[in-house]
């Protein structure tokens, strides 16, 4: 399922520039070279890079290692001079950036003051949040910040579910925070952030998918997406997250009666050639699987991003990627190759 929006796709339209453009075909073209070829070959620059605000969370959420307070790497805030000195690097072929990795990004103070200055630069942003701090004061503040995207995490429309995934919640915090949203996106006249409720399927809401949609309608949210749940230790799904509706399920029973991940893992990962993660605290990782950010592929704090990207690590990892990436821990549960969001 492809959601479409068109005010959306023409903001997002409206950030290419004839050198993001340029990047964009260097970008694709070298990865599907790279394909034909089974050797790594890199042209251009990132389109799409997620830099995370912060580890810190409110909630604790039974599948995330920042819920569940599991790190092995270190914790911390994002610091806005550091943040700046990366996007002045990669600004000029960069599209998309993400404010999501790890934690809530609002918790970092310097959170929507970062999101200006990257939309100053011309760049795409977004952000993914758990609404639980959209007060009034920061709804507006959002909506002037410029941010491009909001994803607002709903995984229940009752506290009774809600909870059950998003441990610690408070549902009536997040709808007053989406309503906080749309209040200041009318009073100020403005069409971003685009506004929609991430509805993570699992087992303990799949029953509420319709009731979503109408909550959705009701707040005046611009859309409602339904999102397929990773399940760390899906073999056995300890907390009986597994939806039973398959569509919504990234797993499927083989014929061995093992469950497993329904793509594949085929021997390629587009991640691998237009995004990557960077961390708090500069860590170049190679995308949102490698939470604990085992393979470190460069560290920005010693290292510029240019160089980084091109560095021999990468090279190395690109080329296991397309040599046998069912090898790699991080990709054996990834999305790669899934349909992650359903109707």
């Amino acid at each position: 399922m492809t959601y479409f929006n068109l005010n959306d796709s023409l903001n997002l339209l409206s950030k290419l520039t004839f050198k993001r453009f340029w990047n964009g075909i260097l970008v694709y073209s070298s990865f599907r070279l790279s394909r034909l070829f089974s050797r790594p070959i890199q042209w251009g620059m990132p389109v799409t890079i997620s830099f995370e605000p912060t580890t810190s969370c409110n909630l604790r959420c039974p599948e995330c290692p920042s819920g569940l307070r599991e790190f092995t790497r270190p914790t911390g805030m994002l610091q806005k001079d550091f943040f700046q000195q990366t996007i002045d690097d990669i600004a000029p072929e960069l599209l998309y950036l993400i404010f999501y990795f790890q934690g809530e990004p609002y918790l970092n103070p310097n959170f929507l003051e970062m999101v200006q200055y990257a939309n100053k630069k011309g760049i795409y942003t977004a952000t993914s949040t758990n609404a639980h701090y959209l007060t009034d004061e920061y709804a507006r503040k959002t909506v002037e910040s410029g941010l491009d995207r909001l994803i607002i995490s709903i995984d229940g429309t009752t506290q009774d579910v809600y909870q059950q995934y998003r441990v610690g919640g408070k549902l009536n915090k997040v709808i007053e925070g989406a309503r906080n949203i749309v209040k200041w996106k009318k009073e100020l006249n403005s069409k971003t952030p685009f506004v929609f409720f991430q509805f993570l399927v699992v087992k303990p809401n799949e029953h509420q998918i319709e009731e979503i949609k109408a909550l959705g309608k009701e707040i005046g949210v611009d859309q409602v997406r339904f999102k397929t749940a990773q399940v760390y230790n899906y073999e056995e799904d300890p907390n009986q997250l597994i939806p039973t509706i398959n569509k919504y399920s990234r797993y499927k029973k083989g014929k061995d009666g093992k469950i497993k991940v329904k793509s594949g893992l085929k021997n390629y990962c587009w991640k691998l050639w237009h995004a990557n993660v960077i961390t708090w605290d500069g860590l170049v990782v190679p995308c949102c699987f490698d939470k604990d950010a085992m393979h470190q592929l460069g560290n920005l704090k010693t290292q510029s991003f240019r160089d980084t990207w091109k560095n021999s690590n990468y090279h190395q990892f690109r080329t296991e990627i397309l040599n046998s990436r069912k090898n790699i821990d991080i990709c054996s549960n990834c999305s790669e190759g899934l349909s992650v969001w359903e109707d």
